[in-house]
């Protein structure tokens, strides 16, 4: 595997928005292991209130978050970037197993090393019970709206 992981620091809109909509599509995967390459060997999480170092525990992390968080799909907006530096807001559906739908709303900051890997993540998240007929994602970006700068609404 490469140690390079495009687009890379400093970063304009257009490879702002490409690392955003690469995430995405690396979460939306639900593969944890092919997640886990786009950050550093000693990346750094936090994501709610629980702390990851490492690859082996991010991995961990999202293998337990996948067994849980069932027909999970993701959409991510970029808020700003500077240099090294990303800030995004999310929302993604999901359901438990027994049933029930909730959306949850998030913002991230990321910063990157010189190759383009994450190597801090910091995650706050609140999650809002949904009717299953209140759901807007259903599946992967739509190809028109795929690398491109989105909105995402509030509610």
């Amino acid at each position: 595997m490469s140690r390079t992981r495009p687009p890379l620091p400093p970063f304009t809109l257009d490879t702002a928005v490409a690392k955003v909509q690469a995430a995405e599509d690396a979460w939306n995967s639900r593969d944890p292991h092919r997640v886990s390459l786009a950050y550093s060997e000693d990346s750094v999480w936090r994501n709610r209130d629980v702390f990851l170092t490492g690859r082996a525990q991010i991995v961990e992390f999202l293998t337990a978050k996948w067994e849980r968080e069932l027909d999970y799909v993701l959409r991510k907006s970029l808020w700003s970037f500077h240099d090294d530096r990303i800030a995004v807001r999310f929302q993604y559906e999901w359901h438990d197993t027994e049933g029930q739908w909730y959306r949850s709303y998030g913002n991230e900051l990321w910063e990157f090393d010189a190759h383009g890997l994450m190597s801090r993540r910091e995650a706050s998240i609140n999650d809002v019970t949904i009717a299953e007929a209140e759901r807007r994602y259903f599946g992967p970006r739509p190809d028109g709206e795929r690398g491109r700068e989105h909105d995402i609404p509030l509610r």
